[in-house]
């Protein structure tokens, strides 16, 4: 009796509508958990790698796929799917499988790619620090950075001038070292770069005097960086074509600029407002009027009502901090109001204060109270008793 094989969609834990990119990623997941690597000596693990192997490779295959949702193992049989391992599937390339997936994971990939063509160069990361002001509205630095030329004696070769550098022997001007070997899978080919030209091709016998052979030269280089209107602290800025130099004729690689943004005394920020406190004497809150506030723009007149009480917050229409990628919409500026109680008073203040006590409680005194006349430290003691 034909022995039930499990539905592939099922092993690889996907639905029949799943898409390629759903496909790979549910192999990769279990794959990696029963392969062979992982799991040493387990046969009933290596069984469910082969068997998701067997699914991937008809899953990830649109013409199989087709002829499976039709008519499911049937179409792979050995009567009537042709030849070859696991029930009419060759698997001698599924190296190939294995590199596009786990390539980073086992140590090189299966497909040979071309590393010795144009090859972009490095990308460069620094940071640089901007006060609180300039973050709001932007400004110019200038970045010194050590950064990396062709060297005009070899012309980047790095050979001496006069000398050409050698094919690599080993790889033969591939960059790379293909191996294969037999698995239980079938045929399975890694590739290494080579060891003894790095992944170049080449091999530098006489190398040049003036980069050591390796085809640059570093020097110190002023770059402007332009800080648009309303950065924020960790705010990347990428400028193209400022990294290393590429190899092999490639472009240069870029440079990202990190902003770090200095801290205000008196401002702080979150996203594109900003927020601060105001200190007000007890004469301006209670009788109100014109009062000055502290903006990122200098001054401004702001008018309070009577009887402003202290926290009271208040808003800046569009005084705060200028959208990124709009300059021309800006955020608002909330300020606090923090009534100052004065600790020092002079005989005359206090005299006067103790006339406008006295009034006061005339006015909220009970009908039935008697007590005679009032101070300043007798309303005091009486809060205290």
């Amino acid at each position: 009796m034909a022995e039930t094989k499990t539905d592939y969609y099922e092993v690889l834990g996907v639905t029949k509508g799943a898409s390629e990119a759903e496909i790979k990623r549910a192999y990769r997941v279990v794959a990696k958990k029963y392969h062979p690597d992982m799991n040493p000596g387990d046969e009933e693990a290596a069984e469910k790698f082969k068997e998701a192997a067997e699914a991937y490779s008809v899953l990830s295959d649109p013409e199989k796929r087709a002829k499976y949702d039709q008519f499911g193992h049937a179409a792979f049989d050995q009567n009537g799917g042709g030849a070859g391992g696991f029930g009419g599937f060759d698997f001698a390339d599924m190296g190939d499988i294995f590199g596009d997936i786990f390539g980073d994971m086992f140590g090189g990939a299966s497909r040979q790619r071309n590393t010795n063509g144009p090859m972009k160069g490095a990308n460069i990361k620094t940071t640089i620090r901007v006060a609180f002001e300039e973050a709001i509205f932007g400004t110019q630095k200038e970045l010194e950075l050590p950064l990396k030329d062709e060297c005009d004696v070899c012309k980047g070769t790095g050979s001496q001038p006069g000398h050409q550098p050698e094919v690599c022997g080993k790889c033969g001007g591939k960059g790379q070292i293909v191996t294969t070997q037999q698995s239980l899978f079938g045929v399975v080919r890694n590739v290494q770069t080579c060891p003894d030209c790095s992944g170049s091709g080449k091999i530098i016998r006489y190398k040049c005097s003036n980069c050591a052979g390796t085809g640059y030269v570093k020097s110190r280089k002023k770059i402007q960086i332009a800080i648009p209107p309303g950065v924020d602290n960790g705010t990347n800025i990428r400028i193209k074509g400022k990294g290393e130099p590429g190899i092999n004729g490639g472009e240069r690689g870029d440079l990202t600029v990190t902003i770090l943004v200095d801290r205000h005394p008196n401002f702080q920020r979150q996203e594109y407002n900003l927020y601060s406190s105001e200190p007000i004497t007890f004469t301006q809150a209670a009788l109100g009027g014109v009062i000055k506030i502290n903006t990122i723009e200098g001054e401004v007149d702001y008018t309070i009502p009577p009887g402003t009480q202290t926290d009271t917050r208040i808003k800046l229409k569009g005084k705060g901090v200028p959208n990124l990628k709009n300059p021309t919409q800006r955020g608002d500026h909330y300020v606090t109001l923090v009534v100052q109680v004065p600790e020092k008073l002079t005989e005359e203040q206090k005299k006067i204060l103790n006339q406008y006590e006295q009034a006061t409680l005339v006015e909220t005194r009970p009908a039935t109270d008697s007590a005679g006349p009032f101070t300043f430290g007798d309303h005091k003691r009486r809060k205290k008793k």
